[in-house]
């Protein structure tokens, strides 16, 4: 057994085992320089983690296959190997449920030929494939070479999914200060993502309307979804009269002399200063 190896099929490849390798990187279990594509039982046995081939699903043995015919599940090699970094406690239930909704979820059923290609959508695993070479003939050591191509890009997109979920996690605690005032409006000094952690904290039940915090070196004032799926409806949309102004326009219809944005659908402004962004709120609940 060679630890930190990873074993996976050769010839083409998709999403599933790209990304399951790819969560073996990420979480430092498994070595880039490791990885042997092939078919071979005989070398596969000697690798610690085997995806997407050998017809064993064991990940006790650290084996995650799902074509045989014993396995009659919804999961991939992606899903398989997510779920086992769970269950060893590599990651914690909040975080496999994130990674799931991101796209592992998507990545099995595509795989698995639960999901239709939709015009003009274009998903992870259509991504994925698109580094596997369009010649059917390529060279073993080329379509090796757009594998590791695949698995960089797959690395990457995971490492930076992870920051993002840590990054706002650290932003939680904040959120839920302003949720704790009751008010019509959440307000913040520093600009930060809120939304996933207000829904996550009851937003849906939640009486604020508004958000307010800096954009950049400006202000925006936004209207708060009345869900976390219908991100870009409003509880309250802004006042029609603003929709689709910049500028001049803006400031000669709110009176505010830092009106710079409002966007045409009615969901977000953007202002010069928090005093402007507050006296836009104020314009607003003065009217209803």
């Amino acid at each position: 057994m060679k630890p930190r190896s990873i074993g996976t099929h050769d010839g083409s490849f998709h999403a599933d085992e790209v990304t399951a390798c790819a969560l073996l990187l990420v979480c430092d279990l498994a070595d880039r320089n490791k990885i042997t594509r092939t078919r071979d039982l005989s070398i596969l046995d000697t690798c610690e983690y085997v995806c997407d081939v050998g017809g064993v699903y064991q990940p006790e043995h650290k084996r995650f296959d799902h074509h045989q015919v014993g396995y009659q599940g919804d999961l991939a090699s992606a899903g398989m190997v997510l779920l086992y970094l769970k269950d060893r406690g590599i990651i914690n239930e909040k975080l496999y449920d994130f990674l799931n909704r991101s796209f592992i979820w998507g990545v099995d059923a595509h795989d698995n030929g639960r999901v239709t290609i939709e015009s003009g959508v274009c998903t992870f695993s259509q991504v994925i494939s698109n580094f596997v070479p369009p010649d059917y003939e390529v060279e073993g050591e080329e379509m090796t070479k757009a594998f590791f191509q695949a698995l960089d890009f797959a690395h990457g997109h995971i490492k930076r999914l992870l920051e993002r979920y840590h990054y706002v996690e650290e932003c939680r605690e904040m959120v839920s200060q302003a949720m704790k005032a009751g008010s019509q409006v959440l307000f913040f000094e520093k600009s930060m993502p809120w939304m996933d952690v207000f829904f996550d904290m009851n937003g849906e039940r939640h009486p604020a309307q508004f958000v307010i915090m800096p954009s950049g070196t400006h202000w925006k004032l936004r209207g708060i979804p009345p869900n976390s799926k219908d991100r870009m409806k409003v509880r309250v949309p802004l006042p029609e009269s603003w929709a689709g102004l910049m500028d001049e326009d803006l400031k000669k219809v709110t009176g505010i002399p830092g009106a710079i944005f409002c966007h045409k659908g009615r969901f977000i402004s953007v202002w010069e200063t928090k005093d402007d962004a507050l006296k836009a709120l104020n314009l607003i609940l003065k009217k209803r």
